[in-house]
């Protein structure tokens, strides 16, 4: 908003080069994504409603870029130099990532990279779904298949346009030659972050996605990583060592995506996280998944079904340091052993951490009975800290069966499971959010005790944007937790009070404004701005701080 030579350009570029110094101590680069209305930070897509982010992703957007990559030791001239570029507006100077020399966009430690869009009339030329229907929104599921064809053109553009796309002809999107870009192109953090970006996405998309037509994207997602080379592949999920990411992905792999590359994925997943997979259960599950595949009709929803079951039951024994645990033993009897029904063993106990425990769900939800077994087959999911395909079918239940619906959602939601699905590495916040209309105070408390103690970055974000939307009053637990001595903790409660809109009716947070720590500063003056009698105070300390 400055003009060129403006005295306040200088100390805002300085400010800039001193959060990247800080940023840049542990890692040599970063990397970020463009999205029309987000972008994708070290594979995560930021909210598209957050207003600030949003409008910086149409801008970069508009001006034709796909990524931006930093590298240690940027100076303020190069930031200043590409700052003026992005500052002007598209439609009076034209597009940056539309310049006809690449070189323009290039600095010794920055770089803009420029995506083309000729590939854009692939949605509406080369349509994902059977149907040809994609471009239309009008018809039910276009607006989905919209999507789906924008992320596989965006991964299309993100694996062959980086360095040396050629705007002068369309980006091929077929899976091979998308699979061969990847392979060809040397590893550089840049390039992965926005390549995995789009495939977290992508098996997002496809693990959620409920209208059925789906399938074209599934068949090219699958074709493109069964055809990656097995080390491109570990290389892509490894991820920079972001196990909760990792996790996260290959969750959504195994339930989206097509059985042979769900194999790929794990196998890949295996070798990043120091696992060891026998080559006696490799075989078994590469036999399901032929199965799956190609088998007889009457078996091929169950053996994808028995698959996707048994892959999501290995997974969950990853955190353990023996690489043939107890549990993992017991799995390999299970499937040698095991009959088309589920059975009470003679003990009495019944088996119901696997498809046997969701299968007697069902069966309560058609029924509408809610009994003893039912109870032992929640525990059993909810020790797998995967209830997703539960909320699945109780998406889907019939009208009737509303009180078992409510007793089994609300099993759910209690504190204690609540307990048990934050505890685990890799928290499925996604499935939490489901369940957040049925939790209860101390489900809330349970929650936020998480946050607090979550060591993980990427799920402590979550679950501040999840708790921030809540529409229940939940800011006396909240400001019981601002007397932590962590300063990220005192931080994000005092976001959940800002963003929520709800605050004790006697609370002030004039101690925050004095923090030590700016961050903290920052949120407990925005928080007192919105306070009507303390508004003129958040003025006068704002404008006294040093910050």
């Amino acid at each position: 908003m400055y003009p060129s030579g403006h005295p306040s350009l200088t100390p805002a570029v300085e400010s800039i080069v001193g959060r990247l110094d800080r940023l840049l101590e542990d890692r040599p680069s970063i990397a970020f994504g463009v999205a029309r209305r987000q972008l994708i930070i070290e594979g995560v897509a930021t909210d598209p409603d957050h207003p600030v982010l949003r409008r910086m992703a149409g801008a970069l957007h508009g001006h034709h870029l796909g990524a931006v990559s930093i590298r240690r030791g940027v100076l303020g001239d190069e930031i200043s130099e590409a700052l003026r570029l992005l500052a002007a507006e598209p439609a009076r100077g034209g597009a940056v990532g539309l310049a006809s020399s690449g070189a323009a966009l290039a600095w010794g430690h920055l770089r803009l990279h420029p995506l083309s869009f000729d590939g854009l009339a692939l949605v509406g030329d080369a349509p994902l779904a059977a149907d040809g229907d994609s471009g239309k929104l009008d018809r039910p599921g276009g607006k989905a298949r919209v999507r789906e064809a924008e992320l596989w053109v965006g991964l299309a553009r993100a694996a062959l346009s980086v360095d040396e796309a050629d705007d002068s002809t369309p980006i091929p999107t077929e899976p091979t030659v998308v699979a061969r870009a990847i392979d060809e192109h040397p590893s550089a953090e840049a390039y992965d972050q926005v390549v995995v970006g789009y495939l977290l996405q992508i098996g997002r998309e496809l693990k959620t996605s409920t209208n059925g037509g789906n399938e074209g994207l599934r068949s090219k997602a699958s074709s493109m990583i069964a055809a990656l080379k097995p080390e491109t592949l570990r290389r892509l999920v490894e991820m920079g060592g972001d196990a909760g990411q990792r996790g996260e992905f290959v969750v959504d792999a195994t339930h989206g995506m097509a059985v042979d590359a769900v194999m790929e994925i794990v196998k890949a997943a295996a070798h990043a996280s120091g696992q060891t997979i026998s080559h006696g259960l490799t075989r078994m599950l590469t036999k399901l998944a032929a199965h799956a595949e190609a088998g007889p009709p009457q078996a091929r929803k169950r053996a994808d079904l028995e698959l996707r079951g048994q892959v999501t039951r290995l997974l969950s024994d990853w955190n353990l340091e023996d690489p043939n645990p107890e549990a993992y033993n017991a799995l390999l009897q299970q499937m040698a052993t095991s009959e088309s029904s589920a059975t009470p063993s003679t003990g009495g106990g019944f088996e119901t951490a696997g498809p046997e425990a969701l299968r007697m769900v069902q069966m309560s939800l058609e029924s509408g009975v809610f009994g003893p077994l039912v109870t032992r087959a929640l525990e059993g999911i909810i020790g797998s800290g995967h209830p997703g395909p539960v909320l699945d079918l109780l998406a889907s239940a019939p009208e009737e069966c509303d009180e078992a619906g409510v007793a089994i959602i609300d099993t759910l939601a209690s504190p204690e499971a609540l307990r048990v699905f934050t505890s685990r590495e890799v928290v499925d916040v996604a499935c939490l959010e489901r369940l957040l209309h049925r939790v209860t105070l101390e489900g809330f408390a349970v929650l936020l005790d998480a946050l607090a103690s979550s060591e993980d970055r990427l799920t402590r974000r979550k679950l501040l944007d999840l708790l921030s939307g809540r529409a229940s009053d939940i800011s006396g637990l909240v400001v019981a937790r601002l007397g932590d001595d962590r300063w990220y903790v005192v931080r994000n409660m005092l976001a959940i009070l800002e963003r929520s809109g709800h605050n004790p009716n006697d609370f002030s947070p004039s101690l925050w404004t004095t923090d030590p720590d700016a961050r903290v500063r920052q949120l407990a003056i925005r928080l007192q701005l919105r306070l009507p009698h303390e508004r003129e105070l958040a003025i006068r300390t704002a404008l006294d701080d040093a910050d």
